[in-house]
């Protein structure tokens, strides 16, 4: 567990914004790797939202070297199998299951588990967990809300994702228990219909400037 935190906070803290991506063409997914990546944010999760989804993941593990690709919206321990059988570095859920938490025991792959309540928390803090998703964000609470749990639960850190954007990452970036935020908004779904790399690129680079702590 020590070694698989420490490189899933290795991951986390290598840059302030992980992309959720959602991929709906599979032609999409490796120049989309690769432009995040130029841009200063190679760790990405692709969502298991979409059929293609799984040979996203596939194709930018076997080619885009630069990037580190997780998988996200993992609901059970099948997507968990999946997902590291596709070449997921890392593994990210929105809640926590036993199912899940027996799946990730089992792995070499790192998992982020998401809980929002103090009670959920605690209950995967007592698994071994110290870092934790935080979803959906904005609407459990935001970030006056993480600031609240970071002193009566000093040692979980966060990524926290859902409604974050430019203009509160910052919010979130600037409390002591987030590592990093995980956006969207770096990967707009008319820049991908489009193709348009070069402004997938420029919105990378501007969210990896964004501050932590």
């Amino acid at each position: 567990m020590i070694k698989k935190t420490e490189r899933l906070v290795e991951i986390l803290s290598g840059q302030p914004v992980i992309p959720v991506l959602k991929i709906d063409r599979l032609a999409d997914a490796v120049p989309l790797a690769r432009a995040l990546a130029k841009g200063g944010l190679p760790a990405v999760e692709i969502t298991l939202r979409t059929p293609d989804a799984l040979d996203a993941i596939r194709l930018v593990a076997d080619e885009v070297p630069e990037a580190i690709v997780g998988a996200g919206t993992i609901l059970s321990a099948r997507d968990y199998a999946s997902a590291v059988s596709a070449g997921a570095q890392f593994i990210v859920s929105p809640g926590t299951t036993q199912e899940l938490l027996d799946a990730a025991g089992q792995s070499e792959i790192p998992f982020l588990p998401g809980a929002i309540t103090p009670s959920e928390i605690m209950a995967v803090r007592e698994e071994g967990y110290r870092v934790l998703k935080f979803f959906p964000a904005e609407q459990a609470g935001g970030a006056s809300f993480l600031k609240s749990l970071s002193s009566p639960i000093a040692d979980i850190r966060f990524c926290p994702t859902g409604g974050i954007s430019p203009k509160n990452a910052n919010d979130y970036l600037s409390l002591p228990n987030v590592l990093c935020v995980g956006g969207s908004w770096v990967a707009p779904d008319d820049a991908l219909q489009a193709g348009d790399w070069d402004r997938v690129e420029k919105l990378a680079r501007e969210a990896s400037l964004l501050h932590k702590g």
